[in-house]
């Protein structure tokens, strides 16, 4: 049966106090062949430096790697920051990932740079990168160099010099906008693309993006009618309780996160129930707790055909936040397979 509204995934590949950097990507490439399984959307992979609980540094890495080990998922960057990367690169990185799995590739773009202004320089150490105040003519530029015909760039002598991310391209990735304001919305809007709301990230301002994005769109050649979907967390279990203490080490890593505090490896649920109460986090906890999806499968389920019927859209990407237990395997997260599982299911259901 089809899943409806249909699911994909977000992951940011978590690194826990038990795993290497190798175990988390181990994981992850379960995860992702499971996705492959149930039939889901897309697999996205999000762009994060020097945080001690991520491993997703690198999407087009990662992409690589996921696209080589399935057979119908779309993979995709949710995103690339693009204030961290010369257009050029981006484009190049992205024609050779559609060359190897044609049309099952995803180019999201976001225009924050993801990590802090110390990292965010030493990425720029190698040349200037794009700036964030010309996000959109970089957008452009990609658009352009992607495209068959590739860009023309007019030389100060006068001269034109083609360019081309690859040579002889049959097909290209298609190209999403990521953002949680209404920047991005607009942006997309007028330039006619698909665009998402990082909806797990804040919710804040969905509404407006979203009604911003629809009533001025664009039509483009490739894109007539507005595309788009939502990002939400989501902890499944077969039992409230369970997914209520898989959660709570994701819930308290982004308390730390809010609350400027040194960042650390996610802990495992048995070190987040025996952490000692912290008052200053509660509130911040109870809050996200509210706007995750936190409940047994045909709780879940409700919850996100809820949210799609009310923002009006058909698909739902999930990103499986379930931590793990002690004694489950550093090269695997069982806590985030069963979500997808549970939650696939319930989806298919009706």
């Amino acid at each position: 049966m089809d899943i409806s509204p249909r699911l994909s995934v977000l992951d940011l590949v978590p690194v826990r106090t038990d795993q290497t950097s190798g175990g988390a990507v181990a994981a992850s490439v379960r995860l992702a062949q499971l996705a492959d399984r149930l039939r889901l959307t897309r697999y996205w992979f999000a762009e994060h430096h020097n945080m001690p609980a991520v491993a997703s540094t690198t999407p087009p890495v990662l992409i690589a790697s996921i696209a080589a080990r399935t057979e119908r998922i779309r993979v995709g960057s949710g995103g690339v920051m693009l204030p961290n990367h010369a257009p050029l690169v981006v484009a190049e990185q992205f024609a050779a990932l559609e060359a190897l799995a044609p049309g099952r590739i995803d180019l999201g773009i976001g225009r924050a740079p993801g990590s802090d202004p110390v990292i965010t320089q030493l990425l720029r150490v190698s040349g200037p990168t794009a700036d964030v105040d010309r996000f959109p003519d970089h957008v452009a530029d990609i658009l352009s160099l992607l495209s068959p015909d590739g860009a023309t760039l007019r030389l100060t002598s006068g001269r034109e010099y083609p360019i081309q991310a690859t040579p002889a391209a049959s097909a290209v990735p298609t190209l999403w906008l990521l953002g949680s304001s209404d920047y991005s919305a607009k942006l997309a809007a007028e330039l006619g693309l698909p665009y998402v709301f990082a909806n797990h990230f804040s919710g804040d301002g969905l509404e407006r993006a979203l009604e911003l994005y629809r009533t001025e769109y664009r039509p483009s050649e490739s894109h007539r009618e507005p595309e788009t979907f939502l990002t939400v967390n989501a902890s499944v279990a077969p039992t409230v309780e369970e997914a209520r203490e898989r959660a709570l080490p994701q819930l308290r890593s982004m308390a730390r996160l809010r609350l400027n505090r040194p960042m650390r490896p996610l802990e495992t649920v048995d070190e987040a129930l025996a952490a000692p109460a912290d008052s200053d986090a509660e509130g911040l906890i109870a809050a996200m707790e509210r706007r995750w999806v936190i409940a047994d499968a045909s709780g879940a389920a409700s919850e996100l055909r809820a949210l799609a019927d009310r923002h009006g859209i058909d698909e739902v990407m999930v990103a499986p936040i379930s931590g793990s237990y002690a004694a489950e395997p550093a090269d695997a997260t069982p806590g985030r397979e069963q979500t997808l599982e549970l939650l696939a299911g319930a989806l298919s259901a009706g």
